[in-house]
């Protein structure tokens, strides 16, 4: 169990982040793609991707096994909101005690390849292998999925800000899953290990992950800036089709009306069915049938949690809203 021990401070400092975090993505799905359970949410993508997945992206298995710890710097939690090149760039500056330090944990619990012995140096060419294996495996088994993996970590996202609208931060971390509860001033985490983390007035970054897989997952270094990544409820019907195969035009087609931009429009900050009939005067099944055409059309997403149906724009909805100047 990993125990959160929060001062009144940190209460005032908790935050959602503001998007997905791309070496978390690449970090969580490399673990996930080795694993057998979650068969239902990730079976698919599993079948798409290991046949595509080039040598160099074999490189990251080792550090990201689907058990056990992995290097912190992998991680690293000042690049949120930057672009994947960004985010390479901090990595591969690592310090090199960090490296070492990371590294010598790993190898205290499991054998590592020979090559990790130069990244634990600080060698500048594996430092480059290494950024060249993410760039490559995130082009070959993410990008095709990340405008649904932003998606449903946005929908995500809107069902947080809701809990913390009734019921402030206690509500906001008591929401947060059957996987974590909260018994003010500690929240408890399912973990495969015992840790405390103790933020001592540094407040924590929620991470909202599409990969983690099947616990939250924090660094291990407990002097680093607290983060504390989670699972989010998936789409069954995620990987298939996969998004490349959707057509470009076919499903926009149906897209006109004042009811289905309404309904566009409401679902910009999170609505559910009821509350769109509510707000549109319009019958459940109209307003399902509305929802259906604009997701197929890749303009919303739909999250259900705890028996509710929520419906929230895409970022392809919010910038055909804008571009109408909705």
């Amino acid at each position: 169990m990993l125990r959160v021990h929060f001062t009144a401070e940190d209460l005032a400092r908790v935050r959602v982040a503001s998007g997905p975090d791309f070496l978390w993505e690449i970090s969580n799905s490399v673990q996930t793609l080795q694993r057998r359970d979650g068969a239902r949410v990730f079976g698919e993508w599993r079948r798409w991707a290991r046949p595509r997945l080039s040598d160099s992206c074999r490189l990251l298995s080792p550090l990201l096994p689907p058990h056990g710890c992995s290097p912190d710097f992998l991680t690293p939690t000042h690049g949120e909101g930057e672009t994947l090149h960004a985010a390479v760039d901090t990595l591969v500056r690592t310090p090199r005690m960090r490296l070492r330090t990371d590294l010598t944990r790993v190898a205290a619990s499991r054998r590592l390849p020979g090559w990790t012995e130069s990244l634990a140096r600080g060698d500048v060419a594996a430092l480059r292998q290494l950024g060249h294996a993410l760039h490559t495996y995130h082009l070959e088994a993410l990008a095709p999925f990340w405008p649904r993996i932003h998606a449903q970590i946005d929908a995500d996202r809107i069902i947080r800000l809701h809990s913390l609208l009734d019921g402030g931060t206690d509500g906001l971390l008591a929401g947060l899953g059957p996987q974590l509860r909260w018994r003010q001033p500690v929240l408890e985490v399912d973990y495969p290990v015992e840790q405390d983390l103790r933020l001592d007035g540094r407040g924590l970054t929620l991470q909202p992950s599409f990969f983690c897989w099947p616990t939250p997952v924090t660094l291990a270094d407990g002097e680093l800036p607290p983060v504390l990544v989670y699972p989010i409820d998936h789409a069954m019907d995620w990987a298939q089709p996969t998004p490349a195969d959707r057509p470009a035009d076919g499903a926009l087609g149906p897209l006109i009306g004042h009811t289905r931009a309404a309904v566009l429009k409401a679902v910009r900050t999170g609505s559910s069915t009821v509350e769109l009939a509510r707000l549109l005067a319009v019958t459940h099944p109209a307003i399902s049938q509305h929802v259906k055409v604009l997701r197929a059309a890749g303009l919303v997403t739909t999250v259900r949690r705890a028996g509710r149906s929520l419906h929230v724009a895409t970022a392809e909805g919010r910038a055909l809203l804008r571009s109408s100047g909705s």
